[in-house]
């Protein structure tokens, strides 16, 4: 082994606004102090409740990714264990996510991208 993840990080542009989007979602805390790191005006943190951080790192002209489009990919995704999918659904988009693909009802999960243009998938636990 080489080493340990310390945390994901995402492009945006705006750091601080993406992390309290994920807050809403995930719980936790943004911009807790951490000796890993400095939190500045383009960087901010989310330790989560699960104990995953994730950080946010704004970037000058940002462009977001597209999904599907094999000519601006994804590059990754995250996905979150939801009890009730469609009452999600409502507390995603409430909260600025727009939803890319919802299966037609036909599967257990969905696929939603947030403010930043990321794609995140709730899945039915």
């Amino acid at each position: 082994m080489v080493g340990n993840v310390q945390c994901v990080v995402l492009d945006c542009s705006d750091a601080v606004a993406l992390a309290r989007f994920y807050q809403s979602i995930l719980g936790g805390e943004v911009n807790r102090p951490d000796p890993r790191w400095r939190v500045r005006d383009t960087w901010a943190t989310l330790h989560t409740a699960s104990g995953l951080v994730l950080a946010f790192q704004g970037v000058d002209e940002y462009v977001p990714p597209c999904w599907p489009d094999p000519a601006r990919p994804q590059h990754f995704h995250l996905d979150v264990d939801v009890p009730d999918l469609d009452q999600a659904q409502r507390q995603v988009l409430r909260l600025g996510a727009a939803l890319l693909d919802d299966g037609d009802g036909t599967r257990d999960w969905r696929v939603f991208a947030d403010p930043a243009g990321h794609p995140f998938c709730l899945i039915r636990n």
